[in-house]
């Protein structure tokens, strides 16, 4: 079984409490938009992964079979503990060129694009990185990490950055100095001049210490939380493609092939002069203007809570009983969930077509089961 079905039920046990904690002190924390986009945008990266990892894992087994300079004991503790060190160490490179080129970016855009920092945050997750996030981790194949290992060191690694997507944890002393933690991690995702591509750690901080990307949250200056260009929807489908179509669009209208051609490669937000003069884009300010938060009345809400929840409990069911070689009920199931998750955001938005989409997946579902029953009966 998925090892993240088991983390589901946590996850929201801690969002819970986070946000009553919140309440409690009186801080603005959640927003239920924010949140269900979050939730939302995790839920599609888990249903994408079921197939995606897929090849990650299948690429790294292939380069540990025929690459590999030595092997190395899956039986030894040393192994697991140099392993989630290593691997640690390739995370922060990968993250960290996320950041500095405009392909990666691409991908990694998704974690950020929420004008909000709590734990639900932590589930804003890309279904694009499967793409080239791969070969970051290729030098643990080689030096002869077994699959195994690399796939439970990554889950750790992953699970542990949950925790640290919070507003209510301050300053730890000693701690902050050496591992990730949530002040260290507020400074990542913010947009401020002073924090802004700082803080690339998953695990461990000591590699922004070590490699000049470290900086301090300071009390003078609060982390405004997002993208300097904001996504402004909930669409879950098209937060994943946001910043691709960007540079597809950009590169089309760029002239010289070599200026086409680094537009993928430079950092977010360069563009040729050539195009900047000709499509010109506002330049970021501080402070930033409101947050993108579409009002939800309390009916509408009830509605999306209710399917929302339902929602999670079939993708949850979906990774508990996926197999390695899906057949085509749980791909039409996934594709249906997908849908569902992109009808509810229009829904919060309130896009005028929504409606329909909502009446056309619940008779599709309705007939799904209809059908199953017959089936089953016959």
């Amino acid at each position: 079984m998925n090892p993240i079905v088991y983390a589901i039920p946590v996850f929201f046990a801690l969002i819970g409490l986070e946000l009553l904690w919140a309440r409690r002190r009186g801080l603005p924390v959640y927003g239920f938009a924010d949140a269900v986009g979050s939730i939302s945008l995790g839920t599609l990266s888990q249903l994408t992964g079921l197939y995606s990892k897929l090849v990650v894992i299948g690429l790294y087994a292939l380069a540990h079979e025929h690459l590999r300079v030595t092997d190395l004991p899956i039986d030894s503790a040393w192994t697991w503990i140099a392993g989630l060190v290593l691997y640690d160490f390739c995370y922060y490179w990968q993250h960290r060129l996320s950041h500095e080129v405009s392909l990666l970016w691409a991908s990694h855009v998704v974690h950020h694009q929420s004008e909000s920092f709590n734990l639900s945050t932590a589930l804003r997750q890309t279904s694009t990185g499967f793409l080239f996030g791969w070969v970051f981790y290729l030098p643990m194949a080689l030096l002869g990490f077994p699959p195994l290992v690399f796939i439970v060191v990554g889950l750790i690694d992953l699970l542990y950055q949950y925790w640290i997507h919070t507003e209510l944890v301050g300053k730890l002393g000693w701690f902050d100095r050496v591992f990730a933690s949530p002040s260290n991690h507020r400074v990542h995702h913010g947009v401020n001049d002073r924090y802004l591509d700082r803080n690339y750690g998953g695990i461990l901080i000591l590699w922004d210490r070590m490699f000049g990307t470290f900086v301090e949250e300071s009390d003078e200056e609060p982390v405004v939380y997002g993208t300097r260009a904001p996504l402004g929807t909930l669409d879950p489908l098209w937060a994943n493609v946001e910043v691709y179509a960007a540079l597809a669009r950009d590169s089309w209208r760029t002239r010289g092939w070599a200026d086409r051609l680094r537009l993928w490669f430079a950092r977010p937000g360069w563009r040729p002069a050539e195009l900047a003069a000709r499509y010109p884009k506002a330049p970021f300010e501080m402070p930033r203007r409101a947050r993108f938060d579409p009002p939800v009345g309390a009916r509408l809400r009830l509605y999306v809570a209710t399917q929302f929840a339902l929602l999670t409990a079939g993708a949850t069911a979906c990774l508990a009983w996926s197999t390695s070689n899906p057949d085509w009920r749980e791909l039409v199931a996934v594709a249906w969930l997908c849908f569902s998750l992109w009808s509810l955001a229009a829904l919060i938005e309130g896009r005028r077509w929504a409606v329909l989409c909502e009446w056309g997946r619940h008779v599709v579902l309705g007939v799904a089961l209809v059908a199953v029953v017959v089936s089953r009966g016959v």
